[in-house]
């Protein structure tokens, strides 16, 4: 495997980037590293630059209500496609692509203290890169979603992949950290986290580029 540095990467998206607004993907399994990488690949981009002209945009901040879920009896389930509001990402990204740089775009965050995401956390401006991440980027349209439409808007897409092993620890630590008990966090795991790493794993073939993150490094495969 070859290894990426920071600067190879920012480069190739510089090189990429137009005049407009750029939105580049960053999709792979729960656990995999994502938030990390696109904050890394922000800070080199905007380091590259000299100003600010990177951001993120985290899928998870469209994770439907709690009460929403409990209603709908999916609670147990949330983090899989469908307890996600897919229209409603589709539809700010599609703003967010088509907002002429420098006019406001809001986007939610999600708030893993409460467990619940928070409306206009961010607000993109005059950012003319943005990195969006999360799972199901690459997803096929399932249950009713049109989350095919997802990567239609993205100029172009990674995957990040990683160890099975290291998915199932940071997992843990992530569900015992946010107040599940060691049985309950293995349980979730177990029956939601690797199904939707699965489920996500049948879409790397469809990655412009595919790296795997490994003691704080990135590989290309």
């Amino acid at each position: 495997m070859t290894a990426m540095s920071w600067g190879h990467l920012a480069e190739r998206v510089s090189a990429t980037a137009g005049p407009g607004r750029y939105l580049l993907g960053v999709a792979g399994p729960p656990g995999a590293g994502k938030s990390t990488f696109a904050a890394g690949l922000r800070d080199a981009l905007n380091t590259r630059a000299g100003e600010p002209v990177a951001a993120v945009a985290p899928m998870d901040g469209y994770h439907l209500r709690n009460a929403e879920l409990r209603a709908a009896g999916t609670l147990a389930r949330k983090g899989e496609p469908e307890t996600f509001d897919a229209a409603g990402f589709v539809q700010n990204l599609r703003r967010l692509r088509d907002t002429p740089v420098g006019t406001p775009v809001p986007w939610p965050t999600f708030d893993r203290g409460v467990d619940e995401p928070t409306p206009g956390g961010i607000v993109f401006t005059e950012q003319r890169i943005v990195i969006v991440e999360g799972n199901y980027l690459l997803l096929d349209d399932a249950d009713g979603q049109e989350w095919s439409s997802v990567r239609k808007l993205l100029d172009e897409c990674w995957y990040l992949d990683a160890d099975r092993r290291l998915l199932e620890k940071r997992l843990l630590r992530r569900h015992i950290r946010g107040g599940r008990t060691v049985g309950a966090a293995r349980l979730k795991v177990q029956d939601t986290d690797f199904r939707n790493a699965d489920r996500i794993a049948a879409t790397r073939d469809r990655a412009d580029l595919v790296l795997r993150g490994h003691q704080g490094r990135y590989y290309l495969e």
